[in-house]
């Protein structure tokens, strides 16, 4: 097992933006939004103010609240992608198509990244030609309280090679992560049949299938001031309804059964969950043909991460 360095190592936020003045031009910041122009602004209000200055790209998911026009108005220097349609993930990929950068930072619209944290994520992926993902810390906000999911990061089970800037992840969330712009692409993005929920983890088990290292890295922060314009049930169904898609898109025979299986019995019996997996039959035909088993490797990993978040309060399909 890689030995890692501990909480107790890391570099402060302050110690990060000191580390090197001025702009920092490796890595684009990419924002998907709809109907969010409060929290959106907010968060182009922070990275405005980042030390690295780093380039910016919107794509607003036909928004009707006047986002767009609002980002046009008070950020003129921000590319505003504007499809049509809400487009959901696929947004990404969009934004990803117009970066001429090494580095994408995805950020939610209810996110944002510390001063010095890009710098600090290029530098590392910039040492690393193999590593695709650098995942940060995420803080709650405006408690400052530590994101349940951060001990499951920080305590993964995966092994990894020493050069690894932190624990080996078996995925990413899409949020929190600064991804290398090849690695991205080569992986084919998002998924569009996906669209959104939990889509990070079909991209990641193919970029590892390609032989590609995540990681989470300690030094590196970003904080999270939850929506209150989400639907938290809607994003359930949307995230169980996925996890059995990605389960038979990518997960051997006899493992696709158990996991199915072991859904079935521990989800909420409820009318949300009989929604998901009513829409994850729905789509069968499409994830049948599209079907691609991993390797015996990547399935190991696979099982390991998936017996470790069974005790994770950050994995419950509740709302």
């Amino acid at each position: 097992m890689t030995q890692h360095e501990g909480p107790n190592t890391v570099t402060a936020p302050a110690d990060l933006a000191k580390q090197q003045a001025g702009p920092d031009g490796r890595t684009t910041v990419v924002v998907i939004t709809h109907n969010r122009r409060t929290e959106l602004l907010r968060t182009l209000r922070s990275l405005r103010a980042l030390p690295e200055r780093p380039p910016v790209i919107v794509t607003d998911n036909a928004s009707t609240d006047g986002t767009a026009e609002a980002v046009a108005r008070e950020f003129p220097e921000v590319r505003l992608l504007r499809p049509g349609r809400n487009l959901g993930a696929i947004g990404r990929n969009l934004a990803v198509h117009f970066a001429d950068t090494p580095y994408v930072a995805f950020c939610d619209d209810d996110t944002w990244w510390d001063p010095g944290a890009l710098r600090h994520a290029a530098d590392v992926l910039d040492a690393r030609p193999r590593l695709a993902a650098v995942t940060a810390r995420i803080v709650v906000e405006p408690d400052g309280t530590e994101d349940p999911v951060v001990a499951e990061l920080r305590d993964s089970p995966l092994s990894g090679p020493d050069w690894l800037p932190g624990p080996a992840l078996g995925s990413f969330l899409a949020a929190a992560t600064v991804l290398r712009t090849e690695a991205f692409r080569e992986g084919g993005g998002f998924h569009p049949g996906l669209w959104l929920g939990g889509e990070e983890e079909l991209l990641a088990t193919d970029l590892i299938e390609r032989g590609w290292w995540l990681a989470y890295d300690e030094r590196l922060t970003i904080h999270h001031a939850a929506s209150t314009a989400r639907d938290s049930t809607e994003r359930r169904v949307l995230g169980l309804r996925n996890t059995l898609w990605f389960t038979w898109l990518r997960r051997p025979l006899l493992p696709a059964v158990r996991r199915t299986a072991h859904l079935a019995r521990t989800v909420p019996h409820d009318r949300a969950s009989l929604r998901a997996f009513g829409r994850a039959l729905a789509g069968l035909p499409w994830v049948l043909r599209e079907r691609a088993a991993v390797s015996a490797g990547t399935e190991a990993r696979i099982a390991a991460l998936e017996e470790a978040r069974r005790g994770s309060g950050a994995r419950r399909y509740v709302g």
